[in-house]
């Protein structure tokens, strides 16, 4: 089967990274014509949120956002945070990328978990979904999610790379789990294959999180290393074999499930 005759959503690329910055547009097509639109542009600080919905705003219908800040970035948010991000809300689909990072600690812990939990209240009050960051925090990250569970309209875990135990957690917490092409990586990614079955097909979203983790097994790989949307029909491709199930199949639910979280399509 042909790229193009899937229908495929990116749900998280860093759109506004600065190495997307003297091609963007040509992005932009590139993955149209491999069957990847729309788009959604993660928002990871309170600039880049307004960076992305403006940009996103000269493109209806091929790009979407989120606003949120990032927990690297949670050491600079102040009091005027919460209502930056409420004054975006009305134009993003979600609020995030949030969550807790204690692989990097670029932001003290307790004030990532401060402005975790205070994004998923705000998601709360907007009745909007979030998309979800965790890198080994495992234990406090599912805590503040359970404690807030109530609260909560829909979450998406971005970029799952975690355990069998992990995952059960938070399929029984309600997430949908968002797969990259990490399960491309025979180094990393290995028993990602395996946990794939266990995801119920109606939880499962795919992403790039360009211009990062660059599928490795893909041939003609870009001297650059740099990863782009239109290289997410690979990376279907890849769940579908592990899957064992046709491609335009899991194309479809993923598809499917995409539009029903954000409420698009």
């Amino acid at each position: 089967m042909k790229q193009r005759d899937i229908k495929l959503i990116d749900i998280g690329i860093n759109l506004m990274h600065t190495s997307f910055n003297g091609d963007r547009e040509q992005v932009l097509q590139a993955a149209e014509e491999a069957g990847v639109s729309p788009l959604i542009i993660t928002g990871t600080s309170v600039r880049s949120s307004h960076e992305a919905m403006r940009y996103a705003s000269k493109h209806p219908g091929k790009l979407y956002t989120t606003a949120g800040v990032h927990p690297h970035d949670a050491k600079n948010c102040t009091p005027k945070t919460l209502d930056e991000l409420r004054r975006m809300a009305a134009g993003v689909l979600a609020i995030g990328e949030c969550g807790l990072d204690y692989n990097r600690d670029f932001s003290p812990r307790n004030i990532q978990r401060e402005w975790f939990e205070k994004q998923i209240q705000l998601a709360g009050e907007l009745r909007l979904p979030l998309f979800l960051h965790e890198r080994d925090a495992f234990g406090d990250f599912s805590g503040i999610l359970e404690q807030n569970q109530a609260a909560i309209l829909r979450m998406v875990v971005h970029c799952f790379t975690g355990t069998g135990r992990e995952l059960d957690k938070y399929l029984e917490l309600g997430c949908y789990i968002g797969i990259t092409g990490w399960i491309c990586d025979e180094r990393r990614g290995v028993h990602l294959r395996d946990l794939l079955k266990n995801i119920p097909a109606d939880k499962l979203l795919i992403e790039t999180d360009a211009p990062f983790l660059m599928p490795r097994d893909m041939a003609g790989t870009p001297r650059t290393g740099r990863n782009e949307p239109k290289y997410l029909p690979h990376i279907a491709a890849c769940i579908a074999r592990h899957l064992d199930k046709p491609l335009e199949t899991l194309a479809q639910e993923t598809y499917t499930n995409t539009c029903r979280f954000f409420g698009i399509c």
